[in-house]
């Protein structure tokens, strides 16, 4: 039983009790507490280039395009 999302195969053997729990117990993905993956941008939902500080949690892409909005002034 191969699959690239553990889910669709879930619905195979949904009906074998003790292969579901099992495969429950190796192949679901664990709760992540720290990481990349674990923030997101508001905005778009990239995970890469987040700036937190502020409590923003956006990307830079979205920071540069809200940033005068968000009251944020360029200087050169």
């Amino acid at each position: 039983m191969t699959a690239a999302d553990h889910k669709k195969t879930l619905v195979q053997i949904k009906k074998k009790p003790a292969i579901y729990k099992k495969f429950l117990k190796h192949n679901v993905p664990k709760k992540r507490s720290t990481g990349k993956n674990l923030r997101k941008c508001k905005r778009c939902g990239r995970l890469g280039a987040h700036i937190s500080k502020y409590g923003l949690g956006i990307c830079r892409q979205c920071f540069r395009e809200a940033a005068v909005k968000l009251g944020f002034k360029k200087y050169n």
